[in-house]
């Protein structure tokens, strides 16, 4: 494959990699908002066992010293393209920057740990709504 071919799909990981985190820090404040304000979509079950199941696995992964499958697959990817990992475009680059800080594991481990609390404590305060509310009848 050429090597533009192998970039782009690295682009693509990455993009993934950002989606799922913006996924993960956004929705925790609209759940939030969302339930102050009564929106019913944020306590959909897909919605709300996709945030949790996502949050879980980013702090098991961090706990167990296990690097994110998504940041090893782009790495393989850029590998293949013949990049040094995270070179790049200047939009990538920022992008990565976002995405990619630099502290001791167990910083991210205990961050994560307590945003996973706050996403738990949100489900306590609103649980999940696995059925659709019956229609009141108005006298």
């Amino acid at each position: 494959m050429p090597s533009v071919t192998w970039q782009f799909l690295a682009d693509v990981v990455l993009a993934t990699h950002i989606a799922l985190a913006l996924f993960v820090v956004v929705g925790l404040p609209l759940i939030i908002v969302g339930n102050l304000r009564h929106w019913t979509w944020t306590n959909s079950p897909w919605l709300r066992f996709a945030h949790l199941a996502t949050i879980l696995i980013v702090t098991a992964e961090a706990w167990a010293g296990i690097v994110c499958p998504l940041t090893t697959l782009e790495m393989t990817l850029r590998a293949q393209a013949g990049e040094s990992a995270y070179a790049g475009s200047f939009v990538e680059h920022w992008l990565q920057a976002l995405l990619f800080w630099q502290a001791p594991p167990w910083v991210f481990a205990t961050v994560y740990t307590l945003f996973g609390l706050a996403v738990l404590a949100t489900w306590l305060a609103w649980p999940v709504r696995l059925r659709k509310p019956r229609p009141t009848t108005r006298q």
